[in-house]
């Protein structure tokens, strides 16, 4: 007899809209129409979060103080990808970085551009290049370059 259990191979594409809320909206604003980054700062323990949130992590404060950011930081972390990522049709190899800014308490994930692998370092200066044509969204940065002074 043979076996009843059938399987079978797809793919189910399923749009969908997720709504940032009024904090994800105000700071995805500021990108996409002023080329600018802002954070929340808790009021109690003085954090500033990039991307801003609503409530402190630390603390658990309502966030109401909106800061602007300098688009510069520091690479605190990378890692380099050498396969093809479909999703955003970037050649490899691609680095992405945990970027700390200015006075933020944490560190904002993003590509690294205009570097090679061998060149980007712990604790490198970056800074933020904004797309040309922007939608609000986190890709209207498109990378992090070398800070070159």
């Amino acid at each position: 007899m043979k076996d009843a259990r059938l399987t079978c191979e797809g793919r189910i594409k399923v749009p969908y809209k997720w709504y940032v809320g009024e904090t994800g909206s105000r700071f995805f604003t500021a990108l996409r129409d002023r080329c600018e980054i802002w954070g929340t700062r808790c009021p109690s323990c003085n954090k500033v979060y990039v991307p801003p949130v609503k409530n402190c992590w630390q603390c658990f404060r309502h966030l109401e103080e909106w800061v602007p950011v300098d688009g510069s930081g520091v690479v605190e972390s990378f890692t380099v990808a050498r396969q093809p990522d479909p999703m955003f049709n970037l050649e490899p190899p691609v680095i992405y970085g945990l970027i700390r800014l200015g006075e933020a308490s944490g560190s904002l994930l993003h590509y690294i551009g205009e570097a090679r692998p061998e060149e980007v370092k712990v604790g490198m200066r970056v800074k933020a290049v904004f797309a040309d044509r922007r939608s609000g969204n986190i890709l209207d940065i498109k990378y992090f370059a070398p800070h070159r002074d």
